[in-house]
């Protein structure tokens, strides 16, 4: 199940209704080990498609090399579907890199009005999950940022 904050869902589907018809992407940052999604991070869509997304390489390192030296690590890959429900495509499934991520994808499609799903990808295998929306982290709030 991905616990997260109702400040980082409103920043997701800000991004991708600002981006749509473009899909959005973006990272959600925590502590090691916590699984606790705490820093929100947009990127670029390298692509530039409604029906396919790419960091830009140059700064998916930049901001992977910064989540090391601040002791943290991807909890939330994200990005939004346009035209399509917000379910894996093929390629979302072979591109799943980070094995320990909740992958959310948001859908902005017309016909499934907006929604958003979390699913785990580990070896081509899709397993959909359970989202808790949280108006308050336990014990502590103050980590929360949208950048």
């Amino acid at each position: 199940m991905l616990t997260i904050h109702t400040k980082l869902v409103e920043a997701m589907l800000a991004q991708a209704n600002k981006d749509h018809p473009i899909e959005s992407c973006g990272v959600i940052a925590g502590a090691l080990g916590s699984n606790l999604p705490q820093r929100l991070i947009p990127m670029e869509n390298a692509a530039h498609s409604e029906d396919f997304f790419q960091f830009d390489p140059q700064q998916q390192l930049q901001v992977w090399k910064e989540m090391e030296l601040r002791g943290e690590e991807p909890i939330v890959i994200y990005h939004s579907h346009t035209s399509t429900q917000a379910y894996p495509s093929r390629t979302d499934i072979e591109y799943a890199a980070e094995p320990g991520a909740h992958y959310v994808i948001i859908s902005t499609a017309l016909l499934s009005g907006e929604s958003v799903r979390s699913f785990r990808i580990v070896d081509d295998i899709v397993i959909e999950e359970r989202i808790k929306i949280v108006k308050t982290y336990e014990p502590d709030l103050k980590q929360l940022k949208v950048a």
